[in-house]
């Protein structure tokens, strides 16, 4: 039977209201919300009593590379010093490690009820088609679905920041300035193959671009990613706005804010999503929400690394499109969507008195779903409505989360760790079930991961100790820019 009747289960219909309704899931669509009680003669049942049912999660910004760099950022480190300081994680990673990476993280992503994520992966010196296309089959073989991006830079943190070479000396400033990335030409001739010939099926993995902090990218690099999402119809995202650093070095290096060099370059698209936005101007929301372009607020990592506290309500006043996102496991610790759609609530709360400027617990919500589903460019995900992606979340409603039920979005939005996950669907079939990924060796998996990272650990032993003391150079850099602004 290619048709389910999952009746029994109080159903969030449309992000809105719970309710007792059945769904009648064809293949891998909501072919019918039904009344309680209904039957389909064709159909195989499935009792899902005592379960709340969620649209699956949408992570509208994450780094599967992190998976093998959890526990890698020291406690004290801003975004600029890990940048430098945990460059030796992503060295010497063979296909086999993007794979493993990729695996690892959808593991998570799925127990904790996420069921699509944007994926800005790093294969160093540059991406090449085959790492690119072993995400992609990652991904599919798990059942994730997924936005995988090649994450990619012509100039490196070095090079980037101006005046930042110059606060080096001796050996450490000759082994820093002797560091390269290729050039962006080579770099985009190998995206375009790989994204072009794309091996995996784009109802569930699809390509996009990562051109990583525009900072980090020539003008012409820029634009070349633009032309390329533009002529495949890619989406494209970059870590915009995240530090205040980040603006402070755009004025000296662009003359100007970081949106408006990116739509003076015609950057800026419905295709265009910026990580974090942290330390955006109302002028630059305002050039955001001209191009249509979306936001992924991602409030963990902000605070893990001291970025700050996104000015969310700002950003959808101005018609920003926003999603939530993690961040990668080494910046967040972890990727679990309800924590992020939790702070995403409640960190509102703290910028003000005026509860008209909370973020709500709806809000919260459709950012978590649809908004990043529209970073994304999937249609018609991230709501259980008629004709909709069927990525459902089965959660036990007898959990004490839920004990008494009162408003049970309300208590998602608040309670919710992804401790109440009894089983997911995505694309109609079951992923996760019986506290077990139904499509991998979960066992196997930590085997492989526990002596990658000890093999990755010993190996860059050397370019450890370099990137610790440049990291604490580039620190005091920032802090003495950041102080003088």
């Amino acid at each position: 039977m290619t048709k389910t009747l999952i009746h029994g289960a109080q159903v969030l219909v449309e992000n809105d209201q719970f309710a007792d309704v059945s769904l009648l899931i064809d293949q891998d669509r909501i072919a019918e919300i039904l009344p309680k009680g209904a039957c389909v003669a064709d159909a195989k049942p499935l009792n899902a009593s005592d379960r709340l049912i969620i649209p699956g999660l949408v992570n509208g910004h994450t780094h599967s590379h992190g998976a093998l760099a959890r526990g890698g950022v020291p406690d004290d480190a801003i975004l600029e010093s890990f940048l430098s300081g945990s460059a030796w994680l992503n060295l010497g990673r063979s296909h086999d490690d993007l794979v493993l990476c990729a695996q690892l993280s959808a593991v998570e992503l799925i127990r904790k009820g996420c069921t699509a994520c944007f994926d800005l992966f790093i294969e160093l010196p540059r991406p090449t088609v085959e790492g690119t296309h072993a995400v992609a089959h990652a991904y599919h073989e798990t059942g994730m679905r997924a936005v995988v991006a090649p994450m990619i830079a012509d100039q490196t943190i070095y090079q980037a920041l101006p005046g930042l070479l110059d606060a080096f000396d001796g050996p450490l400033k000759d082994a820093v300035a002797a560091l390269s990335l290729p050039d962006w030409e080579s770099t985009i001739e190998v995206c375009t193959d790989a994204l072009r010939h794309w091996p995996a099926s784009n109802d569930r993995v699809r390509p996009g671009i990562g051109p990583t902090i525009p900072l980090h990218c020539s003008d012409s690099f820029l634009q070349a990613c633009a032309r390329l999402s533009e002529e495949i119809g890619l989406p494209l995202q970059t870590h915009l706005a995240e530090t205040r650093m980040q603006q402070i070095m755009a004025q000296r290096k662009f003359g100007t804010s970081l949106a408006e060099h990116l739509s003076n370059l015609g950057v800026l698209s419905p295709r265009f999503s910026g990580a974090h936005g942290v330390w955006l101007s109302d002028p630059e929301m305002a050039l955001l929400a001209e191009a249509q372009a979306g936001i992924s607020h991602n409030p963990m990592s902000n605070l893990r690394i001291g970025s700050g506290i996104a000015p969310v309500r700002r950003m959808a006043d101005a018609g920003v499109t926003l999603g939530i996102g993690t961040d990668a496991s080494n910046t967040s610790d972890g990727q679990n969507m309800f924590e992020a759609m939790r702070l995403a609530a409640t960190l509102s709360r703290a910028q003000t008195i005026d509860s008209a400027d909370w973020v709500r617990t709806r809000e919260a919500f459709d950012m978590a779903t649809v908004g990043s589903a529209q970073l994304l460019g999937f249609e018609k995900l991230g709501q259980i409505a008629k004709d909709w992606i069927a990525d459902l979340v089965f959660l036990d409603a007898s959990y004490c989360h839920y004990t008494p039920q009162r408003n049970a979005l309300d208590q998602i939005v608040f309670a919710e760790t992804g401790a109440a996950v009894r089983e997911v669907m995505i694309a109609g079939q079951m992923v996760f079930a019986g506290d077990r990924i139904l499509t991998l060796d979960e066992p196997a998996l930590r085997t492989r991961a526990l002596a990658a990272a000890d093999r990755i650990t010993h190996a860059n032993a050397d370019a450890r100790v370099m990137n610790a003391a440049a990291a604490e150079v580039v620190k005091g850099f920032c802090l003495r820019n950041c102080a003088a602004h």
